[in-house]
């Protein structure tokens, strides 16, 4: 089996880009920063690219700078690229018009994100780039970390190939910054993928005295209309261009894409037609209806710009009878949303020539996940079920309750896809105690040390360090299309005790599940402060609990308020996930290379907590703990040290 690492989004385009690049302008901002972060670091360090020059790492004092600085490095005959999103790439725009007009090959990174209107949002969804669609730019997009790392590639083959600059985009947050075992592309591939000859031509096009050309005129009425027209050419092969270097790509690495790619039954009669990370949740969602017999499909949009209506309307089934196109942007105004519009023409223009006699289908549009709000399976199935309706509703919204125009599509929040061979764990802890990073040192253990797939996802709140944080852990044994938080859990775990009576932290457990406590208390008094809702569910439900006074055994190995060793262990030891004690010398292992650079005693501190976790371990018989809180007096405990104390005793 190949080197399979477990990256997010960012670190996986960031790994090509860098590879495939000689200058890299940089400005940070959310979810896009980390890309050129992880550029910066590796050119600080001396790293080379696939040509064995370190790139040039350059950071500007705005995204216009940024722009500017790709702009004269493409003139100068260097492989450039760059990392934005939201308003930064905006800031762009007059940019992109340029490198486009001017046939330059490029490729922007583009951690899709909501842009600023009613309010300002931080989260994903595909309005920034949808506000570029008339620069005359590609727009690639890539719905999971596997393909974001794989479209980077291809995405520079084909720029090469085509000298029109790509917008390459994915999802701010939920592709960005989501972990997923991926296979990693070697530099033998990349080196067979990226077209030598077309990067001595772009070189050759270069500004210099010996070779000296006229460029970047003003033009009048004269000659300005047909030079705009001569990019068309260029536009109109940059198609052939795109499917040359997948088909490339899949010879290489067997993973097979094409630019308009649909995946269901080929008698399908309802269809789904979107772009980005909730692709994948569609087409899990489609394939589960079809085990049930319902007759759908899914179509992926991987190339939107240029929208090839041919591309697109052939590799859907001549049994369509009706499509939903989902749109993650709102377009106020518009007669419908960007997506939407592009099938409706190209179902006017193309479906005949393609299909023949076969009847037209209905085609109507929705919006869904705008700054990052949840898309569902549950979603993905009112979506197809609004299309089994005999009027299906148009304009429709998902995943909102619109109480104002009335848009919603009823959702059945009972429908679940959920796999039963997976282990599906929710963690709650705080913004300081370490549990973000031994959930990503423990997706590191199980996916690059096991066959098993793995998936990580946080929600932080916005105040960071002291506050709540929220992760997402999923382990089974396939890929893991599943670019949503997990409603069902098969586990939880309870980092800080407060949270049980702030929270319902045991929302959507499946019956016999587990949970894992971290309490001040012993086993009893633990039962006994239990709120007697919860208790109730446990009982109710079936559940496995596990306790373990974490803030003790930390302190005890002098590492103050940082927990992570601790629970990591503890999650090890209830969840099955792995061997115990295999996954205990996994994360001996990960604990010295992890904080081998802070020095020996802290790899000390670290391995005696993870000896000492077991044994502070326990199993509360709900069933026995209840009779006898009943027969019991009540017992006086110590008052447990609050949050803001156990921060301050961290290191």
């Amino acid at each position: 089996m190949s080197h399979m690492p477990c990256l997010d989004g960012n670190e996986a385009v960031a790994r090509v880009a860098y590879r495939l690049n000689e200058v890299i302008a940089i400005y940070p901002i959310t979810p896009a920063s980390p890309m050129g972060e992880w550029a910066d670091t590796w050119s600080d360090e001396g790293k080379p690219n696939l040509w064995g020059s370190v790139p040039a790492v350059v950071e500007l004092q705005g995204e216009g700078g940024a722009a500017g600085t790709v702009h004269g490095a493409l003139q100068a005959g260097a492989l450039t690229t760059t990392f934005t999103a939201s308003q930064g790439l905006l800031l762009m725009i007059p940019n992109l018009y340029r490198w486009a007009g001017e046939l330059a090959p490029v490729v922007v990174h583009v951690a899709g994100r909501a842009l600023a209107a009613q309010g300002l949002s931080i989260f994903g969804d595909h309005s920034d780039a949808m506000a570029c669609r008339a620069t005359g730019c590609a727009i690639l997009t890539s719905a999971s970390v596997q393909e974001a790392g794989d479209f980077a590639a291809i995405a520079t083959a084909a720029t090469l190939n085509g000298r029109v600059p790509f917008l390459h985009l994915f999802d701010g947050f939920r592709t960005s910054h989501e972990i997923q075992k991926v296979e990693a592309i070697p530099d033998r591939v990349l080196q067979e993928l990226i077209p030598e000859e077309a990067i001595r031509a772009h070189r050759h096009r270069s500004l210099t005295p010996e070779r000296p050309v006229l460029r970047g005129t003003a033009q009048n009425p004269d000659v300005y209309f047909q030079g705009r027209e001569a990019v068309n050419p260029f536009t109109d092969a940059l198609a052939r261009h795109v499917s040359a270097a997948m088909d490339h790509f899949a010879a290489l690495t067997g993973r097979a894409y094409r630019p308009y790619d649909y995946e269901g039954p080929a008698d399908a009669e309802r269809v789904v037609v979107l772009m980005g990370s909730a692709c994948e949740t569609a087409v899990a969602t489609a394939a589960r209806l079809v085990e049930q017999g319902e007759r759908v499909g899914v179509l992926k949009v991987r190339l939107f710009r240029p929208l090839v209506a041919a591309g697109l309307v052939e590799a859907l089934p001549p049994s369509t009878r009706a499509i939903a196109v989902l749109d993650r942007c709102k377009e106020p105004g518009a007669a419908g949303e960007p997506l939407y519009m592009d099938v409706v023409t190209a179902i006017a223009e193309q479906w005949r020539l393609r299909h023949g006699d076969a009847p037209l289908p209905q085609v109507v549009g929705g919006r869904y996940g705008l700054g990052s709000k949840e898309f569902t399976p549950a979603m993905a199935n009112a979506v197809l079920a609004n299309l089994a309706a005999p009027q299906p509703q148009n304009h429709f919204t998902v995943g909102i309750h619109d109480d104002l125009t009335d848009t919603s599509l009823p959702v059945d929040e009972s429908f679940c896809i959920d796999s039963s061979d997976e282990v599906r764990a929710v963690f709650y802890g705080l913004g300081s105690d370490g549990t973000v990073g031994a959930n990503k040192n423990t997706i590191k253990i199980i996916g690059e040390h096991t066959p098993l797939f793995a998936q990580g996802y946080f929600v932080y709140d916005s105040k960071k360090s002291g506050s709540l944080t929220v992760s997402h852990l999923r382990f089974g044994p396939r890929p893991i299309q599943a670019p949503y938080l997990i409603e069902h859990p098969t586990l939880v775990a309870v980092h800080q005790w407060d949270f049980i009576s702030q929270l319902d932290v045991l929302k959507g457990l499946v019956p016999g599940g587990t949970l894992l406590l971290n309490s001040p208390f012993e086993p009893a008094v633990t039962w006994r402060e239990l709120p007697a809702g919860v208790r109730k569910q446990v009982r109710q439900l079936g559940l496995k609990v596990w306790q373990i006074n974490a803030d003790q055994v930390a302190r005890d190995a002098g590492m103050g308020g940082r927990i992570n060793t601790v629970m990591q262990a503890a999650f090890f030891a209830v969840s099955g996930v792995l061997p115990r004690a295999e996954a205990l010398e996994r994360s001996r292992e990960a604990i010295r290379h992890s904080y081998s650079r802070k020095g020996e005693a802290v790899v000390r501190m670290n391995l005696a907590a993870l000896d000492a976790s077991l044994a502070a371990l326990h199993s509360l018989d709900a069933e026995a703990l209840e009779a006898q809180m009943a027969e019991a007096p009540p017992v006086q405990h110590p008052a447990s040290p609050t949050v803001s104390e156990r921060l301050k005793e961290a290191p």
